[in-house]
This record gives C-alpha cells, structure tokens and sequence, in this order.
C-alpha cells in the first residue's frame, strides 16, 4: 500500500549567523526533500513530503519550529504539479 503525502515549501527566517546551524539540525532530522539557503527575507526553503494523515500544521511545529535559532516560518500548500 502507497502512503500519500502532502507537498509543502517551508520558508525559515532564522537569527543572524544561525541559517548554517539551523540547516544542519533540519538534515539530522531526515525530514526534508531539499533544503536551500536563500538571499532575501527568509534565509532557507525546504520542501517537505507530509504523510496524508498527519495534521500539516502540527507535523511542522513538531519536527521542524522546535529547532533552536528558528525565529519565524512561512508554509506554503501545494495542489498539482506542472
């Protein structure tokens, strides 16, 4: 049986000088897709495969905003890919 999951871009503004230690922690935590820093007002977007059956907003408190030196985040749903 196939799990269904829910696609998710998470956006992380994180305090100066921690982007590096906060990407660190999310790759231990083997729970994203693909990582990446970036220029602007957030410093890392990550996608995530969420299981169908778990809460997105919780799943995302519990896994990810729980990480030190996070100091606000962005969720972006998706619906179908092109």
């Amino acid at each position: 049986m196939t799990t269904l999951t829910t696609c998710v871009f998470v956006q992380l503004r994180c305090k100066p000088g921690k982007g590096y230690a906060v990407a660190d922690e999310i790759f231990e935590r083997e729970i994203v897709s693909e990582l990446y820093s970036t220029s602007g007002e957030w410093d890392l977007l990550m996608k995530i495969y969420i299981p169908e059956e778990e809460d997105i907003g919780k799943y995302i408190n519990d896994h990810i905003l729980n990480i030190e030196h996070i100091e606000r985040s962005l969720t972006t749903l998706t619906f179908k890919a092109f």
